[in-house]
């Protein structure tokens, strides 16, 4: 049997680029093929694996900043081949239109946002009107590249739903698994001491990490800490009150020590899957989440942390001090983490490989 993988582009540290990391493990064998690759600004698991790349990786402006790639993703993705009898495309948009002769098993992060959920990903009314004149022939792109897999997989439940409501398939859910946990150096960050809130994501307008900034801002006892880079960092450093440390990129080890050193998780995301609460989790850390997508199977109401319903500094506020005073079993937060291990990812995904190659 042999098996290729596929992801739309590995230029970033992201909850989807670690997947790709335990797809990789999954299929050690298996050639990745991607539109772009970044090894300085992804992960560094990836650098022995086979990854290959189609001619838009010669760009190097694109590397840095694959949001420009936009417009061409999709003919680049028609033109890249995978020769494999299964091809397993992690895909948030893009990689599903790889060709293949072989069967195509797509790991749907989410239907293509850009397409689906054009006003909360792209922010600006600029992107979204240079995306409108795209639109008509993206989405039907989009649809006749889902038409081509035989099977789709959904990363959550909210995905599924979203996954039906785009494509028409009924996709099976395969959680991924929290890739990063404590078993595994960690290295103190300068300058900061245990007991701060922490919030990890990308900063990208659908986040809502300036939300949470503004929650802290009126909570000047309590100390926020955020890691993560994109579009919004500078803004956000500019803006950040006293109490607010705007981290930037960290590596593996030092994210380590921040999950083990801070009192709980924070999230305002309009998320796809909700991994930042399991890694949080995987240290018996609770979370407080918005009621949304994928948080909604990543945590547990009351037993594993709490929701607010909107991303608003005094929604947000509320929720902080419901999780101050009633704070989860530690024990508890492990087991729940542990429900979602690599183990029972990567014993699945090989079990719908196989099911497909004999097919």
């Amino acid at each position: 049997m042999k098996v290729a993988l596929a992801h739309d582009y590995l230029t970033q540290r992201g909850g989807a680029e670690r997947v790709v990391v335990s797809l990789t493990r999954a299929f050690p064998e298996a050639p990745l093929h991607t539109a772009l690759y970044e090894p300085s600004s992804t992960f560094p698991e990836l650098a022995g694996v086979e990854v290959r790349t189609a001619w838009l990786d010669r760009l190097a402006p694109l590397r840095h900043h694959h949001r420009l790639a936009l417009p061409l993703l999709a003919p680049t993705f028609s033109a890249m081949r995978a020769d494999a009898d299964v091809v397993v495309c992690s895909s948030s948009g893009w990689a599903h239109g790889i060709r293949t002769d072989g069967r195509k098993v797509v790991y749907c992060h989410t239907p293509a946002r850009w397409l689906y959920q054009g006003n909360r990903y792209l922010g600006s009314r600029v992107s979204r009107g240079s995306l409108a004149l795209l639109r008509r022939a993206l989405s039907a792109w989009d649809r006749r590249a889902a038409a081509t897999a035989y099977r789709y997989l959904a990363n959550s439940t909210a995905v599924r739903d979203r996954i039906r409501a785009a494509y028409g398939v009924d996709a099976e859910i395969v959680p991924p698994p929290p890739a990063l946990g404590p078993d595994g150096p960690a290295r103190a960050v300068a300058g900061l001491d245990a007991g701060f809130a922490l919030c990890v994501s990308r900063l990208l307008p659908y986040k809502n990490v300036g939300a949470i900034v503004e929650a802290f801002a009126g909570l000047p006892g309590e100390q926020l800490v955020i890691v993560g880079r994109g579009p919004e960092e500078a803004a956000l450093r500019r803006g950040a009150p006293a109490n607010v440390t705007v981290l930037g990129g960290v590596d593996d080890d030092e994210l380590r020590w921040l999950y083990g050193s801070c009192r709980f998780v924070v999230a305002a995301s309009f998320e796809d899957f909700g991994l930042t609460p399991l890694e949080g989790a995987s240290f018996g850390k609770p979370a407080a989440v918005l009621r949304f997508g994928g948080f909604l199977d990543t945590v547990v109401e009351g037993e594993t942390g709490t929701f607010f319903d909107r991303p608003e500094p005094t929604v947000i506020r509320r929720a902080l001090a419901r999780l101050r005073s009633e704070i989860p079993d530690e024990a508890r937060i492990r087991t729940h983490a542990a429900r979602f291990s690599e183990e029972r990812f990567i014993a699945r995904l090989r079990e719908i490989v196989a099911e497909e190659a004999a097919a």
